[in-house]
């Protein structure tokens, strides 16, 4: 926009001193770019700043910016549960204030700096989801962020293909208590034995542990739909046990930075991005539980859980393949379909994109299950097979598409 400065930074496909031309054509005032980058290919008539690494530079104007503000910033981390948690922290804080939060996918290197530059006078917290796809990177943000207050949900498999390990996973995580100043205070998944663990390790500061097992803040599913905490029943805004976990995350953080519970007990909306704890409500008493965005091996459990828990005639999964697994890639498939099997699930549909998601099928030895490796044929027969009263949970990974299978199905009267 006019008026503004222009960040040249390079990608995978694009590098931004290739625009300083339309940069200054939209009105930067100047631009900030590489010191190695040749001289005469960047446009001499905008004012440059001329750093060592671009992303480097705007990575610590981030970290400037932030410390320019003395409110409480929450960093959110785990491998499951970081955008919902999120969003329940940033809902329940905004009872009382207002609240700075990552929007879309700005977990990364690029998205975290890019949401602390738009703190501003009028926020009262800011909530910043921080994600990795390796070591180091959790520490990275941290050191941008500066936050009062570090989450982390759990440890799991997510990304296992690419750390080796639940132990490496952990250490990954729990960069964030190593990297965070020591005046600020953990909030830990009491029920996550391999956190705790590792935890302990890296962190001796102020903790408030939460869980459903134990923990400081312990709480009690009275169903579905209820938590009961400290004597208080709150309505949960998100249904089922891994979403209980979260909500108690959420109020922990509060508990921790003074928010009254009082009006928490009147119910709390959570809008969610698409494909995250999406619930549809069709005719003919059809429920639809879209989790399309992503999955995992413990995010695939939760929901199968969530969807026999969700009152109906027959209970249905279409599901497809879970990413970034490595070697332990069909262990963990089997293990998504003997779930699905105890859970005595009516119908079992794989979208088998990937040879490995096969494995669920064949985990799921003791309930009927097809395969699909097109997406026209599973909504087919999905058609044929729904009758009134049904609840279907569709989960996959997101590179699986099965997000588009969820809008044909939706869109098909």
């Amino acid at each position: 926009k006019p008026g503004e400065i222009f960040l040249a930074l390079r990608g995978e496909k694009y590098d931004g001193h290739d625009f300083l031309e339309v940069a200054l054509d939209k009105g930067a005032i100047a631009a900030i770019t590489d010191l190695q980058e040749d001289p005469g290919r960047c446009n001499p008539t905008i004012p440059q700043l001329r750093v060592d690494d671009t992303l480097q530079a705007y990575q610590q104007i981030a970290n400037w910016w932030r410390n320019q503000f003395q409110i409480p910033v929450i960093a959110v981390t785990g491998s499951v549960g970081k955008t919902t948690t999120k969003e329940l922290i940033a809902a329940v804080l905004s009872t009382q204030g207002k609240v700075l939060k990552t929007l879309f996918n700005y977990n990364n290197e690029i998205g975290v700096p890019k949401t602390l530059l738009e703190l501003g006078e009028e926020h009262d917290y800011a909530v910043i989801e921080m994600a990795m796809r390796g070591s180091g990177q959790i520490a990275e943000l941290t050191q941008i962020a500066c936050p009062t207050i570090g989450v982390i949900t759990n440890v799991g498999t997510a990304h296992i293909g690419l750390l080796g390990s639940v132990e490496a996973i952990a250490q990954a995580k729990c960069e964030l208590l190593a990297e965070m100043p020591t005046t600020s205070v953990a909030v830990l998944n009491h029920d996550n034995q391999r956190l705790m663990t590792t935890a302990a390790t890296v962190w001796q500061g102020q903790t408030l542990t939460y869980g459903l097992e134990g923990g400081d803040l312990q709480g009690q599913l009275l169903d579905p739909q209820t938590l009961q905490v400290q004597g208080r029943q709150l309505p949960l805004p998100l249904p089922g046990r891994h979403n209980a976990l979260n909500y108690l995350a959420a109020l922990a953080v509060a508990k921790i930075v003074g928010v009254d519970w009082e009006v928490l007990g009147q119910g709390l909306t959570v809008e969610l991005p698409g494909g995250r704890s999406r619930r549809y409500d069709l005719s003919n008493d059809l429920v639809v539980l879209d989790e399309t965005y992503n999955a995992g091996l413990e995010s695939m459990v939760a929901a199968l859980e969530l969807l026999v828990q969700t009152p109906g005639k027959r209970h249905i999964a279409i599901l497809g393949a879970m990413k970034e697994l490595g070697e332990k890639s069909p262990e963990l498939h089997q293990q998504v379909g003997k779930r699905a099997g105890e859970l005595q699930l009516d119908a079992l549909l794989v979208m088998v994109d990937d040879p490995e998601a096969q494995a669920i099928a064949t985990g799921a030895a003791t309930i009927a299950a097809e395969c699909f490796s097109q997406q026209e044929a599973l909504v087919k027969r999905l058609e044929e097979i729904v009758q009134p009263g049904d609840r279907l949970l569709f989960k996959a990974s997101r590179s699986v598409g099965l997000d588009r299978v969820v809008n044909q199905f939706l869109n098909r009267e």
